[in-house]
């Protein structure tokens, strides 16, 4: 079990175009074992585009710190995986 208090993200939506794009302002509080980039340091902008038969969502994370900008993209890519799984399992029920 994890001990001593999790890290937590904390922004704020600063843009939402249905089925658009959804814009956000990303970052840490500060906690021990959270990345340093301070509460709304960062900004997403999500796309959604119709692709076929379903959307293609593509993320754009900007204002990173340099150190962290690998990471973020992996952390970007698994998420993105789990989104992808999720959303197929809920097609076959």
């Amino acid at each position: 079990m994890h001990e001593g208090p999790r890290p937590v993200t904390r922004g704020r939506f600063v843009e939402l175009v249905p089925y658009e794009r959804l814009v956000f302002t990303f970052g840490w509080e500060a906690t021990p074992g959270a990345p340093g980039m301070a509460p709304e340091a960062s900004r997403v902008e999500v796309t959604l585009t119709p692709d076929s038969d379903g959307t293609k969502l593509t993320p754009r994370h900007s204002d990173l710190p340099a150190v962290l900008e690998e990471e973020t993209g992996d952390g970007w890519a698994h998420l993105l995986h789990r989104l992808g799984e999720t959303a197929e399992r809920q097609e076959l029920r």
